[in-house]
Parts: structure tokens; sequence; C-alpha cells
């Protein structure tokens, strides 16, 4: 059995690089797998399941057409996707997780997760990432216009751009203790997430017993991926 985990890849029209090394790796590892998990932020935005595109409509082809080989594909929410919803998983054939998910994978409860939720130093990222969730908020986001969606989400992203690049680095990472408390919680010793680009494997230790934090890459210069299957798990970089 082979599983794979991608997230952060940010497609976006504008990057079209990044598309073409996706479509690449669908065709060359997914299509081989059995599962391929999809852990947040694989647009670079999402207005909603009724948004068209061209980039849109290639990507949804490709994707029903890894399902339709039989790969069973999981999709959960990042905070620029968060919108997704049950209309385009059900066209492309995916199932959508929730964040966080414990899946076993190679005989171990392994947590999935996007992974800003552990950025909790971010207070204002966090208190930004309440309002965008809120049931309320994306029930109006989603009432709106296509093309004040558009302006929204621009605005959105320029806001946490600039952000972003007035912080301190240390800030937009994990928390390492709400890492601990959330494997605990789960009772896992075993967590894989993206969201803050930093690929790393980091043993840990969690009540005297040994554990592992998996993050994945984002697809900026190199697409980033991490294989389960019977030798282990190897976190691999292709560039692009």
């Amino acid at each position: 059995m082979t599983s794979l985990f991608i997230s952060d890849l940010h497609l976006d029209e504008n990057r079209p690089d990044i598309s073409r090394a996706f479509f690449q790796f669908l065709h060359s590892h997914a299509s081989k797998a059995q599962a391929l998990y999809i852990l947040g932020d694989f647009f670079e935005a999402w207005i909603g399941d009724d948004d068209q595109s061209p980039l849109l409509d290639e990507v949804s082809r490709e994707l029903k057409a890894l399902t339709s080989k039989g790969v069973v594909l999981y999709i959960m929410h990042g905070n620029r996707d968060f919108l997704i919803g049950q209309q385009f998983c059900d066209a492309v054939g995916a199932k959508l997780l929730k964040d966080p998910t414990v899946i076993e994978l190679n005989g171990e409860a392994t947590l999935l997760m996007h992974g800003d939720s552990l950025c909790s130093d971010d207070q204002e990222y966090m208190q930004f990432r309440k309002m965008l969730r809120s049931a309320d908020w994306q029930k109006e986001a989603l009432a709106k216009p296509l093309e004040e969606r558009r302006v929204i989400a621009q605005h959105l992203r320029m806001a946490s751009s600039e952000a972003n690049s007035n912080k301190a680095e240390d800030i937009m990472d994990v928390n390492p203790n709400d890492v601990i408390r959330e494997m605990q919680s789960h009772q896992c010793c075993r967590l894989i997430h993206g969201h803050t680009h930093r690929p790393m494997r980091h043993p840990l230790n969690i009540d005297g017993k040994l554990a592992e934090r998996i993050v994945l890459g984002d697809w900026d210069r190199a697409a980033w991926f991490l294989i389960a299957d019977s030798n282990g798990l190897t976190l691999t970089e292709i560039p692009f």
C-alpha cells in the first residue's frame, strides 16, 4: 500500500510551472498509489465551488482521471482554500477531510493537519482565522456575486502578505507545546502537516515515547511529497 501526502501547492493561473509539475506528479507518482492526501492550500485562493476558470477545469479533469483509476483522493482545507465544498469533491471523486484527522498509516495512528491552527504564537492570525472559519462569515461570503468574491479574495491575500512581512519568522512557525498537546489529545506519535513551508522531519519525545512531526514543503521551486509504503516514510523533493 502506497500513500502520498502533499500540501501548499498554491495552484494559481499566474504560476503555470506549478500546475505542470502537479500534473506530472499525478501521472508519474499518484497514478501508481493507493491514496493521495492533499493537506490544504491546494489552491492559492478558492472563492466557491461555483467558480470557473481554465485552470480549475484542467485540475478537475486530472483529479477525476486519477480517482477513476481507483486512487483514493482526500482533500483537507487550508488557510487559502477553506471554502472548498462537497460539490467540488463530488465532481472529482474526492473525500473531504476534517482538520484534524487521524488515520492508520503503516500500522501507526497518524495525525493529519494543515498546520495553521498550531501557529498559536501569531495571535493576529489566529483571530483572523477564527473569523474566516466561522459558518456565518462563510455563508455571507458565498452569497456574494463571484466578481465581488474575487475582489475580497485578492484583498485578503494582500492583507496577509503585508502582515506576514512585518512578523518575526519564529512567530509564524508552530508552537511546540501545542504540537505536543494536539498529539497527546489524539493519542498519536506521528503528525503530518504543511502550512509553514519548512519541510523537515522532527523527532519528538512524548510521554517517554519516540514520536515524529513531519512537515510537508510548499511547491514554489520543487515538488515536495511524502511517500508512505512498505519501505517506511520518505520525504521527497523534485525540483522543477
